[in-house]
């Protein structure tokens, strides 16, 4: 699937913007994730854009989500690493791939930069650094949907903390625009 057709289902499936917005950052950290890592790039940008394209339906019955997402993603004929990274992230496969284990911990990553950008007086990705994030990291009363425990499996990809969130940070900073931070 290219990226324009995947963008497509995701604004057919999905109406929240905030959600798009959600998925959009996802797609880029990860698309930067396997830059970094020497990864194929399309396919985990992919992985991060389509994650959620269920999340509408199933946000009342948690336990189906991704299930469902899996499905469509298999009638539209989706990269099966991309749908198994899908169902990984939400805790309905194991997470086997270097994809699966990245897209786990960039999940909750996303909304942890989105939340301390806005309580930046100047509400931009731009005007935080990693040592913000970090120091925001470590209040356990911030941001608390954003799991700790889960974005800290970074390291199963072989990155430390502060260089996930690095990369994560420059990867939301390059769509600022399109997040509206």
């Amino acid at each position: 699937m290219e990226r324009e057709a995947a963008l497509a289902l995701v604004k057919q499936h999905v109406k929240t913007k905030n959600l798009i917005k959600h998925m959009l950052a996802a797609e880029a950290i990860m698309y930067h994730l396997a830059h970094h890592l020497g990864e194929d790039e399309e396919t985990w940008g992919l992985a991060g854009l389509l994650h959620d394209i269920d999340y509408e339906k199933t946000m009342d019955v948690p336990e189906e989500h991704a299930l469902i997402g899996a499905k469509l993603l298999e009638s539209e004929d989706v990269d099966p690493t991309i749908i198994q990274a899908v169902l990984a992230h939400a805790d309905k496969g194991p997470r086997l791939s270097m994809m699966d284990k990245a897209l786990y911990a960039t999940d909750p990553l996303t909304g942890l930069l989105v939340a301390a950008a806005l309580i930046h007086p100047k509400k931009k990705l731009s005007a935080i650094d990693v040592e913000f994030v970090l120091n925001r990291f470590k209040e356990k009363s911030f941001a608390r949907g954003a799991d700790r425990d889960i974005i800290s499996t970074c390291t199963d990809i072989g990155l430390e903390l502060e260089e996930f969130i690095d990369l994560g940070l420059r990867a939301m900073q390059g769509i600022s625009k399109e997040l509206g931070l």
